[in-house]
């Protein structure tokens, strides 16, 4: 792989252009963050769970203060990741600057969770075991192996992927149409759902997961081959390319922001006491650079945690820069973060939180309830989908079905009969819905409340 066709500013769906200078100040680059920032699926993170459901406190984050730090994190490992490679290779100096690296990582990083369903990970888990061991088993055998995958193995980055390709801006081929080098750094898991037993004994933990549904795959297709990543896996049965270089970036502006500062929350919300959080951040800090004396807990823990994520991306720059032969030629296959030196010190971190933190009663309480209530939205929907597909539609089914947004309605039109496409449709519905609105919305359609907010007693 080559750095030139990896930072791409070509879109789907739009014209070649050859000048990657920016234009009028602006490059494309920070016109796909703004695409990010303005689109309404951006907008309903506000309410998405990050860890701590709907929290009293204020200061706890939500999926859309998550993004916007990992973003910030993000721009600052481009920045210094592509300040030195443009050091190395004077050849890219007349296309590129450093902020250009620093600006496709930032708008990645801003998109990387914009298709994450309510409830957090619990809800990926969720829509995932409706499929899996609930009613929504029966559909196995209509489905093809692949298609039955995308669903039953439901993975909330290629619903991300989906969703700024396909799902906003419905009238446009390649939806938002980011350049193809952010979609190229978005997508993290450059493979399909399915790939046989034999290639998945050769995958390491990056390539776990899977980055788009078969739904999209011919546009992944067509970003693949405009970065030129190059194919993992020689199969013709399989799609499955290395990383683009600058996701291994955005991965780990994700893992410092959500190690780090899942902590503070942990330690604002009383689960974990000021001496064992401060005593889990110092290790990462060099004792004479500590300056906060006079300062209360919570800005004591906030200091430490903005020394220590300063200290990580240094340690992510050198690394990525130490291994950028290796990045670009798909011979790395680690976490960046597991293999700096405060590798261990974050995996301590790391098994507290899911002691502490991950496992508190809250947040148990709200990963049980996410599998009620998507699992219940999902039955209802489906049900009243299949129904009308068959064209053996009730009333109940139909007056639930004109509770889908205009787009939905349209599309189960469009795809009468198709059951893969009708199923996916259903998913964006509920996946797409903020954590307030998907319980108001279960509670209302069981009868537990009604319109107005009156309670059924």
């Amino acid at each position: 792989m080559n750095w030139e066709k990896l930072l791409s500013r070509n879109r789907i769906g739009e014209p070649l252009v050859e000048d990657v200078k920016s234009l009028n100040g602006r490059s494309d680059f920070q016109r796909d963050f703004d695409r990010i920032v303005f689109c309404s699926a951006f907008r309903r993170l506000q309410d998405k769970t990050q860890v701590f459901p709907l929290p009293e406190s204020d200061f706890v984050h939500t999926r859309l203060t998550h993004s916007l730090e990992v973003s910030c994190v993000g721009r600052s490992l481009g920045n210094f990741v592509g300040e030195k490679i443009l050091q190395r290779r004077k050849n890219l100096r007349s296309l590129f600057t450093q902020f250009h690296f620093g600006e496709i990582v930032a708008a990645a990083c801003l998109a990387h969770d914009i298709g994450n369903p309510p409830f957090g990970h619990s809800g990926e888990d969720a829509i995932a075991e409706y499929f899996k061991s609930g009613n929504g088993i029966k559909y196995k055998s209509i489905l093809n192996k692949k298609q039955w995958f995308d669903i039953s193995k439901f993975e909330g980055n290629a619903q991300g992927f989906r969703l700024v390709t396909k799902l906003q801006n419905q009238d446009n081929k390649g939806g938002l149409r980011l350049t193809y080098a952010v979609l190229g750094a978005l997508t993290k898991y450059p493979k399909e759902s399915f790939t046989s037993t034999a290639d998945e004994k050769h995958s390491n933990k990056i390539y776990s997961k899977f980055g788009f549904f078969q739904s999209e795959k011919n546009l992944f297709k067509e970003v693949a081959q405009a970065v030129q990543l190059e194919k993992k896996i020689s199969s013709i049965n399989n799609l499955w390319w290395n990383r683009h270089p600058l996701a291994f970036l955005v991965e780990a502006a994700d893992d410092i922001c959500y190690r780090i500062m899942d902590l503070e929350d942990g330690f604002r919300l009383g689960l974990l006491s000021f001496v064992e959080t401060e005593n889990l951040l110092l290790p990462f800090i060099q004792s004479e650079s500590i300056k906060y004396s006079n300062r209360s807990n919570n800005d004591k823990i906030g200091y430490l945690r903005a020394k220590v994520i300063g200290s990580l991306v240094s340690e992510i720059t050198e690394l990525f820069l130490e291994e950028e032969e290796n990045i670009l030629n798909g011979k790395f296959e680690d976490e960046l973060i597991s293999v700096i030196p405060s590798a261990k010190k974050l995996e301590l971190i790391k098994t507290i939180s899911i002691d502490k933190i991950y496992h508190n009663q809250i947040v148990v309480e709200r990963e049980a309830a996410g599998y009620e209530v998507l699992g219940g939205l999902l039955d209802i929907f489906i049900d009243a989908a299949t129904d009308a597909s068959d064209g053996k539609i009730s009333n109940r089914n139909r007056t639930i079905l004109n509770l889908l947004p205009l787009e939905f309605k349209v599309s189960s039109f469009k795809y009468q009969g198709e059951v893969y496409d009708m199923l996916q449709m259903i998913i964006d519905f509920v996946s797409g819905m903020t954590d307030s609105f998907a319980v108001s919305l279960f509670r209302k359609l069981k009868g537990i409340s009604l319109p107005g907010g009156r309670t059924v007693k």
